[in-house]
C-alpha cells in the first residue's frame, strides 16, 4: 500500500482528473434502463426499403460493440502505471463506462437486431462474425493494445503520450466520436430518408458524453506530457500514422450520396475535432475545455 505522507488530505477535489471522476459518478446511467422497443420496426423498415442498409447498419453496431469490448480490456494497463490518485480514480470510471458501452451494444444485437431477423425469416447474425470488420479496423485496434501493454514494460513519457494518442485521441476522439455523431446522424429524429431509431439515439447520446469526459482526460495527461518536455511532434507523427486507419472505418461501406451521413462530412467533422484538440493540447495558451463543455452535444 502506497500512502503519501505530504500530503494534507486523501484528495485534491480541485483536481481536473477528480472533476472528471465525479462528473461521471453524477452522470451514472444503466444500459438496461433504455427502451429499445421502437427499434425493431425501424430496423425492419430499413432491410424492407434495401436489405444493404442492413448488412450496413448491422456492420456499424457491429465494430462499435467489439470496439467497446477492446477498449475495456486495452485500459487496464493505464491503470497499473498511473501514480496520481485523482487520475486512478477517474480511470475506475472509465473501465466501468466502457464496458456499459459493450453491454449496450451486446444489448442492441439481441433484442433489436435479433428480432428483426426473427421477423424477416433468416436466421441469427453474429456480432463478432469477420465480416463486419476490415483491415483497417483490426490494423488500429491491435496498435492500441500494442501501445498500452508497452507501458507495462517501458513505462517512459514518450510511451505514455503515444498510448494516449492510440486510445483517447485516436480510438476515442476520432473514431468513435465520429462515427457515433454519423449513426446518430443518420437514425436520428431529423433524418426523414431513414427510419428513426430512438432507443439507438439514446444510447449514444449517453455514450458519446462518457466519451467527452474520456477524450478530456486524454488531452489533460497529453498536456501535462507535454509541459513537463515530450515532443509535440510526437503526437503529431503518432496520430498521423493512425488517421488512414480510422478513415478505412468510418468510411467503410457509405455512399457519397446516400441516406446517412457522407463520407466527407465524417472526414470534415473528424479533422475539425481533431485539429481543434490538438492546438488546445500544443499550445501553451490553449485551455482544454472544462467537463461540461467536453460532455455536450450542442454545436455538432
Amino acid at each position: 500500500m502506497h500512502r503519501d505522507s505530504e500530503r494534507a488530505l486523501q484528495f485534491d477535489r480541485g483536481a481536473r482528473s477528480f472533476r472528471y471522476y465525479r462528473n461521471a459518478v453524477e452522470r451514472h446511467w444503466d444500459p438496461d434502463d433504455i427502451d429499445l422497443s421502437e427499434d425493431v420496426a425501424g430496423v425492419l423498415a430499413m432491410a424492407e426499403e434495401d436489405p444493404e442498409y442492413l448488412d450496413q447498419f448491422r456492420a456499424a453496431v457491429a465494430k462499435f460493440g467489439a470496439g467497446e469490448q477492446a477498449v475495456t480490456e486495452d485500459l487496464a494497463p493505464l491503470a497499473v502505471v498511473l501514480d496520481d490518485p485523482e487520475a486512478q480514480m477517474f480511470v475506475t470510471t472509465q473501465l466501468y463506462e466502457e464496458a456499459k458501452h459493450a453491454d449496450f451494444f451486446d444489448r442492441y444485437w439481441r433484442e433489436v437486431i435479433h428480432a428483426a431477423e426473427e421477423d424477416l425469416g433468416v436466421e441469427h447474425t453474429s456480432p463478432m462474425d469477420p465480416r463486419w470488420f476490415n483491415e483497417g479496423y483490426d490494423d488500429l485496434f491491435e496498435r492500441n493494445d500494442a501501445a498500452m501493454q508497452r507501458l507495462l514494460t517501458d513505462d517512459t513519457p514518450e510511451n505514455r503520450a503515444e498510448a494516449f494518442c492510440h486510445y483517447h485521441l485516436t480510438v476515442e476522439g476520432i473514431l468513435a466520436q465520429t462515427g457515433y455523431y454519423g449513426l446518430q446522424r443518420a437514425y436520428g429524429p431529423d433524418n426523414e430518408e431513414l427510419p428513426h431509431l430512438p432507443g439507438l439515439v439514446e444510447g449514444l447520446n449517453y455514450i458519446r458524453r462518457d466519451e467527452g469526459r474520456h477524450v478530456g482526460f486524454g488531452m489533460t495527461m497529453l498536456k501535462e506530457l507535454v509541459t513537463e518536455g515530450v515532443d509535440p511532434q510526437l503526437l503529431h507523427d503518432t496520430v498521423g500514422e493512425l488517421l488512414p486507419l480510422v478513415d478505412s472505418i468510418t468510411t467503410d461501406g457509405l455512399e457519397e450520396e446516400g441516406p446517412a451521413a457522407s463520407p466527407d462530412e465524417l472526414r470534415s467533422y473528424a479533422a475539425g475535432k481533431h485539429t481543434q484538440r490538438m492546438k488546445q493540447i500544443t499550445v501553451a495558451s490553449e485551455a482544454i475545455p472544462d467537463v461540461e463543455q467536453l460532455t455536450s452535444l450542442e454545436g455538432d
